[in-house]
């Protein structure tokens, strides 16, 4: 089964809205059902598609960047989750290997996608580093702890 990116489109919402998380994890994101609407310029959805919707997250090109990163060609990803139904299937690991491509093609002016992962989620710790995500060493705080930032060049 290929698991492939795609901007997000009206049609992904039924099945975008019928996702869950274990609550071990949804402390640590937001479900897309609990997205702002409008979202603002600059923030771009992302659906991670095997035969259906099987994730999501953000792509940030705004202000927020730059409380992550000093680089001016970065974008900031957030909200990356598997649905629970889906999880266990590699869906991740694929999302995240296609996202240097994915970002070449749809932002071609940006080079590094920075991210926060709490100290306490080794899970996507590990994940991250698996597909080349780089632990900066800068903490910030977040809702629920100290965050480890981590970069990936693209």
């Amino acid at each position: 089964m290929t698991t492939r990116l795609e901007p997000l489109r009206e049609a992904h919402w039924p099945v975008l809205n019928t996702f869950t998380l274990p609550l071990d994890q949804e402390k640590y994101t937001t479900l897309p059902i609990d997205l702002d609407s409008p979202l603002l310029d600059g923030i771009h959805p992302i659906v991670i598609v095997a035969e259906e919707p099987v994730g999501f997250f953000l792509l940030h090109d705004t202000e927020r960047v730059a409380s992550y990163t000093e680089a001016d060609d970065a974008l900031l990803l957030s909200m990356f989750s598997i649905n629970h139904s889906a999880q266990g299937n590699g869906h991740a690991k694929a999302a995240l290997h296609q996202l240097p491509n994915y970002v070449r093609a749809h932002f071609p002016h940006k080079h590094e996608v920075v991210l926060s992962v709490n100290l306490k989620n080794e899970a996507a710790f590990s994940l991250y580093q698996t597909v080349g995500f780089i632990d900066t060493k800068r903490r910030i705080d977040g809702p629920i702890g100290p965050q480890r930032i981590m970069s990936l060049a693209v």
